[in-house]
């Protein structure tokens, strides 16, 4: 037999952003308490709203399965004397497991006692079980009340737990668990009676409770998008804001608002910003794309007065909208350039000059990494120009009361300049991406300029020891890094890393005697979000590991791993990684000095006259890897024969060490493309 459990935590509001977390993890460490208490279970769900956090199980067994478990004991030479008969070790053992002497099992030389443990039930286990789910619970921040010595998320208020109909007892932070709940805030009164686990869900929705998160969150999407049809436009809703909305409510009904035309005057971005960020509104277009004076929000409550809320709601963003307005005309009053000289009180980092110093940097960043990558004039005009242009919005009234639009208001007001377009989209794409998800840079002005921002970010920050932890990373150099790579990848940028970080050091004006520690503390640091991308890209983690050592290009290593993984899976590389695993396991020397006269035997002549051929082929091909292993796996039958037909430690120290000297150069140029004795085969 089976009955329902539901687990309801009733508490005051819980900030939205908390709530994915804590019901995945209640979900979790649910599953895996039953699983260690072999309890079946036929489904675990967890479900949410901003005053309750439950867990709703399906089909729980009333009694826990009965279990046999095999411990191993002494090994029978201990265990039994010359006789057979039982020693005081095979008895304390017996005994330990409270199980008869005779009962114990011989296998493999060694005593088992078979110990059968008859299940509980389970009903009478919940009363420990449930209690310890919810103190287990781990939140971003905690909060305690009253005198006790108790923290949660926040303030419980009530517990519900049920197994099918009957009341499991505990108390927790002077609350006792019953079969009473609350319903909607403002739609429903006082406490209700939850007859049965299995009604729970059908008992909230007639107290305008809708418990089910995907449930809710279905319905205010749909809601969105009939009202944003029947006033004629198109709602544009982010994942992140629906989740957040969905997590806010508890009974949505959706409604539309409108505010005045003449703030449509303003960038786009500066109306939807306070209208997304600070008030959860839902932003309208039209089918072009055109923003709408109009916007939809979500009530937590029915259709009652609904006008009245629509009003409240338009008050508040009008206020906001007017303050936009107000910013930009005055930030308008100057150029954008006019506001660089602010920035010199403006501070970068401690001891590394103002933010004004940083634009200066930025300038030589972007021309030395365009030159590098061979750009246009036109686009490393764009970048220089972009580069000190791109940190004057930070001092304008519009970023400093919405931070959010920064690089936005500088393009927008880069355009109202005279700027070119190309100047004004490389200032905005300076910070892509600005999380994850987020678009890349698709310009060259504005790679070259993200590129050298976040890098002087890195560089300048690590120089500090500010270096990221496992918990810590108050400055996203994470996310920066990922950004780096991510925008060499899509950009298809061939650049030496680390003599980008030495550029950027030496700007930096970093001790000599620090840089070596330090470039190479954030090669590794970029080298390990780079492995990320690899990994979520399918690459197997041996083919990582084969072009990890060889990091250095970015753009280059990700095009050999693509190319080494689709070669190891088709299985084309075996008999040339074997060959080149049995050179490197040789070629333990550092000398590189080979004769081709001091060759006598044909076999090495041949692998020599291939290693020669190989080598210029190789080059030639330059970043066409599919190429480059195409030519390395041509030198695999040489190889095999060489070590066929020749004794590479031979007698003769000359003839040996030529030997060695050709396998060195092999293993030299093959590891160029990969480490291939790290492929798992």
């Amino acid at each position: 037999m089976s009955r329902d459990l539901l687990l309801e935590i009733g508490t005051e509001e819980v900030p939205a952003h908390f709530m994915p977390g804590i019901l995945q993890q209640l979900k979790v460490k649910a599953a895996d308490k039953f699983d260690q208490l072999h309890i079946d279970v036929s489904g675990i769900r967890t479900l949410g709203t901003p005053r309750r956090i439950t867990l709703l199980i399906k089909g729980m067994a009333e009694k826990q399965a009965d279990i046999s478990i095999e411990h191993k004991g002494p090994s029978t030479k201990i265990a039994f004397d010359k006789a057979g008969n039982p020693t005081k070790a095979a008895v304390g053992f017996a005994r330990g497991k409270n199980i008869p002497v005779d009962k114990l099992t011989v296998k493999d030389g060694y005593v088992y006692a078979v110990v059968h443990e008859q299940g509980k039930a389970t009903a009478k286990l919940l009363s420990v079980i449930l209690p310890e789910l919810i103190e287990n619970l781990n939140f971003p921040k905690t909060m305690r009340w009253a005198d006790l010595d108790f923290h949660f998320v926040r303030p419980i208020r009530w517990i519900v737990a049920l197994f099918g109909d009957e009341i499991i007892n505990f108390t927790i932070a002077n609350v006792k668990s019953g079969n009473k709940t609350r319903g909607h805030r403002f739609l429903s009164d006082g406490e209700h009676i939850i007859p049965n686990a299995s009604e729970y869900e059908e008992v909230l929705k007639n107290l305008h409770i809708i418990v089910d998160q995907i449930e809710r969150r279905t319905m205010i999407e749909k809601q969105i998008k009939e009202l944003a049809e029947e006033n004629n436009g198109i709602a544009q809703i982010t994942d992140e804001l629906l989740e957040e909305v969905t997590y806010l409510v508890e009974y949505p009904t959706a409604l539309c608002g409108r505010f005045e035309d003449k703030y449509l005057q303003l960038p786009k971005e500066a109306v939807i910003t306070p209208m997304r960020e600070h008030q959860r509104y839902f932003p309208v277009v039209d089918a072009a794309g055109k923003l709408l004076p109009l916007f939809i929000t979500v009530r937590n409550g029915g259709t009652k007065s609904l006008p009245t809320v629509q009003h409240g709601n338009e008050r508040v963003l009008r206020a906001r909208l007017a303050d936009a307005q107000f910013f930009f005309d005055e930030d308008r009053k100057k150029k954008l350039a006019d506001y660089l000289e602010k920035l010199k009180a403006v501070v970068f980092q401690e001891g590394l000059g103002s933010v004004y110093d940083k634009t200066l940097r930025l300038e030589q960043l972007a021309q030395y990494l365009g030159r590098a990558v061979d750009a246009t004039p036109v686009d490393l005009d764009a970048a220089k120009r972009a580069a000190f242009l791109s940190k004057a919005d930070l001092v304008t009234g519009m970023v400093c009361e919405f931070t959010e639009l920064q690089g936005i208001m500088g393009r927008e007001y880069a355009l109202l300049d005279g700027e070119s377009g190309a100047v004004a989209t490389a200032i905005d794409e300076q910070y892509m991406p600005r999380f994850a998800g987020d678009r890349l840079p698709g310009t060259v002005a504005g790679r070259l300029v993200s590129l050298s921002d976040k890098i002087d970010n890195i560089t300048a920050t690590f120089s500090r020891g500010l270096v990221p932890t496992g918990s810590q990373d108050p400055f996203a150099l994470r996310r920066q890094a990922l950004g780096i790579v991510n925008i060499l990848i899509e950009g298809q940028i061939n650049i030496s890393l680390a003599k980008f970080i030495d550029k950027a050091m030496s700007l930096l004006d970093i001790n000599s005697n620090k840089k070596t520690g330090l470039l190479n503390s954030i090669v590794d640091f970029i080298k390990s979000r780079f492995n990320t991308v690899l990994t979520a890209d399918g690459i197997r983690y041996d083919v990582i590991d084969a072009v990890s050592g060889t990091i250095d290009d970015i753009y280059a290593a990700y095009k050999k791993a693509k190319v080494i993984n689709t070669k190891v899976l088709e299985g084309d590389l075996s008999a040339a990684i074997q060959a080149f695993i049995r050179v490197s396991n040789i070629a333990k020397t550092d000398n590189l000095q080979m004769d081709a006269a001091l060759f006598t035997c044909r076999e090495e002549k041949a692998l020599y006259d291939s290693y020669i051929t190989v080598k210029k082929a190789v080059a030639e091909y330059k970043y066409d890897y599919a190429g480059v292993i195409d030519e390395l796996t041509k030198l695999t039958a040489p190889i095999d024969m060489f070590f066929d037909k020749v004794m590479v430690m031979d007698k003769d120290e000359v003839i040996k060490n030529n030997r060695l000297g050709l396998l060195k150069n092999i293993d030299n140029l093959v590891k160029k493309t990969a480490d291939f004795s790290r492929i798992v085969l």
